[in-house]
Parts: structure tokens; C-alpha cells; sequence
């Protein structure tokens, strides 16, 4: 993979310079870049101020050889097959249905909510047919839902509101779920069947090799160079570029000019213990305030690695450290639209990614949008190529 030193990058001579600059790493970035190249031929400068690629999909082996994700778990779930196929062009694939347990009380129970969650804890043994009755007398029918609450709460009551969403939820964003915008919670659905899945997807695996092999094939490309440990501001005014596709936090590029867009970040505790196995599933959620982190994450059921070891890793939610998160509010949704209009008319400049353009995406997302961004390059470069021909002819 080409990796460079910004003496080379930033040199004068005309050879040096790059049709694009990219700033981030992550999926957007390097899906980004390697289309640019491979698709159309132009060089790209990709630049990432941490020291590896992949963005928070980043995976490596720790010190005892197991696999682990640095950033928490990413679990590649999507029911778009052109998405797939563009991927599977730099990795093989690992079947894996992600499942996700809570711990209420002394029980550990699927989530999202199923059969088996409801009848675990209420003691019952009711069918599917039940369990909707069974949950249609508990809901609290909201007229209006704009909120977190609202949403869960219209679907199965204040009870079970309280013991799996309103705890978690205030950990995880700092704010209770009446606070937040009903996105929040209504990606979590509500079963009344036996599928204790937590995604309901076509499509769901994992990169064989992991995922930062599989970034490294797709930079593995001849007109794209890579400079890391590097930000932004140290290259601007010196890097010889045509075009600029930011993936970073919006906000940061315009100096902060209408004040910061609220991000919520994550912290991590990583530890390898001398037992093969740690919990039954990959993940279990702790929804009660009283646990200071929110879940725990047990790699090798991700990977699939064989190891008489395990990794685990507790999620500590905070305020401060990199931006994971944006914070789903109307206010901070009308602060993005301010610093929207200044990147829509900027010249030469796109913005991608989930900093980029201040929305949460699943990773099969931002691959979508950085290929449909990718599509809307190549139809305009080839609607300037026939309008030369045109002119010429």
C-alpha cells in the first residue's frame, strides 16, 4: 500500500500533483479513492490524522494474536447486493448473524424485544399471536411522536421503556430519550416472533481476513498515495490538488465560525482474559444507569478465530474524545443546515461521510453514498469530455 511522507506530497514539481485530496480514511474516504483511481484514473492523495486506515472500522491482532476491533464492534449488515458485489471485489466473506442480549435484572434476554424476551421475563409461555396482544395492551398510544420516548412507548409501554431504552439511551447520548429525535430508537424493532437477530438484513457477514485487509486491497492502487498521522490544516496550503472531498467533521473545516456541531464519542476498555470464552454471545447490553458502560463485546465471535483466549472490550460513552456520533436534535440539526449552505456553494470542495455531512450512517450507507458521489464525478466528466469533442469537431 503506497504510503508516502509529506515532503513528497507537497512537492512543487507538476508531477506532484493530485486531481484529489481526501481527508479521511474510512470507508467513505477510501471507497472514494479507490473508484477515482481505478474508475477514472486520477490521483488521489488520502490523508488520515491517526495512524492507520479503515476509520473506526479499524481491525488488527493484539498482543495475543487475537483479532479485535479498536473501535468497537462493526458488524457489516445491508440488503443492498450492488454494495455487496462492489465489496466483495477486496474481500472474501465470513457468515455471521449478529444476536445481542441485555441484562435486566438477573435475566439476560434477547434484544431487540422478542418472544423469548417477553416470555423470560414475565414468566409466560405465549405465542406469537399473544405476545401482540400482549404488548398492544401495554402500549401508550402518543398522537404525536417526535421523541425517543415516544416512539418506544407507542410501541410497548412505560415497563418495558424503562428496563431496556430510557437507562441505555441516557448513557449512551448523555440525554434522556424525550431529549432526542425518534430516529434514535426506531432503529431498533420490536418482535413478536422467536428471531433473535438483531439485524433483519439480506446480507450479513463479516470480511473474511477483516476489515482492514480488505481496505488494503482497495488502496492497493497505483495513483493513490497515502499520508497518515497527518491532518488537514498541516496540508491545505500546501498540497497541489484539484479537488477537496472532506470527510471530516463539517464544522472543524469551517473553524467552528456558527459554533460546534454536538458530537458524543466512545471510550474503551480492552482486555484479553485466560479463559476461551467470556459471555454467550457477542455482544450483551447493560441498560441499567447503575453499570457504568453500556455493553461488552467479545471479538472472537465476530471473527471467528479459534484461540484458547479471549479479548474483550467494555463501551464507555462520553462527551469528549473523537467524534463517533452525531447528536440527533432539532437545534443541532438547523446548526448542521448553517454550515450546509456554506459547503454547498463552496467551489471544488464535497463532503462526505457521517462528519462530513452530520448524520449517523451504517457502514453500508456511507459505502452508498461515496459511490453515488463517485457516479455524480464520473457522469460530469464525461458530459465535459463530449462537450470538448463537440467543440472540437
Amino acid at each position: 500500500m503506497p504510503q508516502i511522507t509529506l515532503e513528497s506530497a507537497v512537492s512543487g514539481s507538476t508531477a506532484a500533483r493530485y486531481d484529489y485530496l481526501i481527508v479521511g480514511a474510512g470507508f467513505a474516504g477510501s471507497v472514494l479513492a479507490e473508484r477515482l483511481s481505478a474508475g477514472l484514473g486520477k490521483r488521489v492523495l488520502l490523508i488520515d490524522r491517526r495512524e492507520h486506515i479503515g476509520g473506526n472500522a479499524y481491525d488488527h491482532f493484539n498482543e495475543a494474536g487475537i483479532m479485535v476491533h479498536r473501535y468497537g464492534p462493526h458488524i457489516f449488515h445491508t440488503n443492498a447486493e450492488r454494495i455487496v458485489q462492489y465489496l466483495s471485489r477486496f474481500t472474501e466473506w465470513r457468515p455471521y448473524e449478529h444476536r445481542v442480549l441485555a441484562q435486566v435484572a438477573e435475566h439476560l434476554v434477547p434484544i431487540p424485544i422478542n418472544l423469548t424476551t417477553m416470555n423470560t421475563l414475565y414468566g409466560l409461555q405465549m405465542t406469537e399471536a399473544q405476545a401482540a396482544e400482549f404488548l398492544a395492551s401495554r402500549a401508550q398510544p402518543v398522537d404525536n411522536v417526535r421523541t425517543s420516548e415516544d416512539i418506544v412507548i407507542n410501541q410497548v409501554g412505560r415497563e418495558l421503556y424503562e428496563l431496556f431504552f430510557r437507562g441505555y439511551t441516557r448513557k449512551q447520548w448523555g440525554l434522556d430519550p424525550s431529549e432526542l429525535d425518534k430516529s434514535v430508537t426506531s432503529r431498533v424493532p420490536t418482535r413478536t416472533n422467536g428471531d433473535d437477530r438483531y439485524f433483519g438484513d439480506t446480507f450479513q457477514m463479516m470480511p473474511l481476513d477483516g476489515y482492514t485487509r480488505m481496505f488494503e486491497r482497495m488502496l492497493d492502487q497505483p495513483n493513490i498515495d497515502i499520508l497518515l498521522e497527518t491532518d488537514f490544516v498541516d496540508v491545505r496550503e500546501q498540497v497541489n490538488y484539484g479537488h477537496l472531498v472532506y470527510s471530516g467533521p463539517i464544522d472543524e473545516y469551517y473553524d467552528y465560525c456558527f459554533g460546534k456541531l454536538p458530537y458524543r464519542s466512545l471510550k474503551f476498555q480492552h482486555e484479553t482474559l485466560n479463559q476461551a470464552q467470556f459471555q454467550p454471545v457477542s455482544v450483551v447490553n447493560y441498560p441499567d444507569e447503575a453499570v457504568p458502560y453500556t455493553r461488552i463485546t467479545e471479538y472472537k465471535y465476530l471473527t471467528g478465530q479459534t484461540h484458547p483466549l479471549t479479548s474483550i472490550s467494555y463501551e464507555f460513552p462520553c462527551a469528549d474524545g473523537d467524534p463517533y456520533y452525531p447528536v440527533p436534535r432539532a437545534e443541532n440539526a438547523e446548526l448542521y443546515k448553517r454550515y450546509k449552505a456554506l459547503a454547498d456553494s463552496a467551489p471544488n470542495v464535497s463532503f462526505l461521510g457521517r462528519l462530513g455531512t452530520y448524520k449517523y450512517y451504517n457502514m453500508d450507507q456511507v459505502v452508498g453514498q461515496a459511490l453515488a458521489l463517485y457516479q455524480r464525478i464520473a457522469e460530469a466528466a464525461a458530459d465535459a469530455n463530449a462537450s470538448a469533442c463537440g467543440a472540437s469537431s
